[in-house]
């Protein structure tokens, strides 16, 4: 790393002053910065602990609601004691080394024999799961919790504080067949299939949709920590933690679930839609109690995935209505997320 006056003076400089810096703040010695890597105000960060609580969190690991919220809010524990944004954390839960979405909700462990080193090389610690069945599977149970799993693991990222990150392939479900470092292949292994088979729409289809949902609400980009801070125009807090009660978290190390509500008004421009992300790790259904969302304000349904498609997700804009203004079931391994809209 470079001096801080010259990182200063090269930061100023017109073909670089607007660029965007990421570190990848790692290295193949084990020197370790991720949330420590000196930004000079400048440097956003490969936030990997998002990755590794991500994973985690959505295959059920006990012990990781709190870290979850961490995650959804903009890793505010790694970043905000140091004055940092939530756009310093990219977030990401795949990248070009490791699995792929769909290798990580289909494999339990690497399979890495056509790189020649024996299965040695690549990670060992990939927090993935396979869902039943090692490998490619004929089970429809098993294809459409692989489904889901990835439909998860896409919404909570792209519902999350701070920047998203995607790796190529996954809007699609692309496989490499359980390599976990297939970088050293210019075969099928790490090609890019463009042809889109039913199960690749449906993924692309509800990827493209969630993306377009956080392009249409800023109070899914902000700008500084909110947990904590009250909307000056209501007083409500900007950022509020429930469970399958409204208002009552489950933070204990054996929980599964966790909903967070946001609130449009924290917006300092015109105010948003408020925000309801409701998950149940659990196997099987829950009741949960939505609590209200502001005056003159009704929840209707964006994503809910234990859904089929195209029930899964909606165009923004679109949304229906819930049955319930106060409940919603929760199917098991499942995420909802809910829009109070005015209309």
């Amino acid at each position: 790393m470079a001096d801080p006056p010259l990182v200063l003076a090269l930061a100023q400089h017109p073909l670089l002053k607007k660029c965007k810096l990421i570190a990848e703040a790692w290295d193949a010695g084990g020197l370790y910065q991720v949330g420590s890597f000196p930004s000079y105000g400048r440097w956003s960060e490969w936030n990997g602990q998002y990755r590794d609580r991500t994973r985690k969190f959505i295959k059920g690991d006990l012990g990781m609601v709190g870290a979850a919220a961490q995650c959804l809010t903009g890793s505010k524990d790694l970043y905000g004691t140091w004055g940092r944004p939530p756009t310093t954390s990219i977030n990401f839960v795949t990248c070009h080394d490791g699995f792929t979405l769909h290798d990580l909700f289909s494999y339990n462990g690497k399979h890495n024999e056509a790189n020649g080193e024996g299965n040695r090389d690549g990670a060992d610690d990939n927090h993935s799961w396979n869902c039943g069945w090692e490998g490619p599977a004929e089970d429809p149970g098993v294809l459409e919790l692989r489904r889901r799993m990835m439909k998860n693991a896409m919404l909570f990222l792209l519902v999350s504080h701070g920047v998203p990150m995607l790796l190529m392939g996954d809007e699609v479900g692309r496989s490499q067949g359980g390599n976990n470092n297939a970088y050293c292949h210019d075969s099928a292994i790490s090609w890019m299939d463009w042809r889109m088979t039913d199960a690749a729409r449906e993924q692309f289809e509800f990827t493209r949709k969630c993306i377009a949902f956080r392009h249409a609400h800023p109070v899914l980009r902000p700008s500084n920590f909110r947990e904590g801070h009250h909307c000056p125009r209501s007083g409500r807090p900007a950022v509020s933690w429930h469970g399958t009660r409204s208002w009552d978290a489950d933070w204990s190390p054996g929980s599964r679930v966790l909903a967070c509500m946001l609130s449009g008004d924290a917006v300092k421009s015109e105010a948003d839609d408020d925000i309801y992300i409701g998950m149940n790790m659990y196997w099987h259904p829950l009741q949960f109690e939505v609590p209200s969302p502001r005056a003159g304000r009704h929840w209707r349904w964006f994503a809910n995935t234990s859904m089929p498609t195209p029930l899964d997700c909606a165009e923004p804009g679109e949304e229906r209505p819930l049955d319930s203004p106060s409940r919603i079931l929760i199917g098991g391994r499942s995420i909802v997320v809910l829009v109070g809209t005015a209309a």
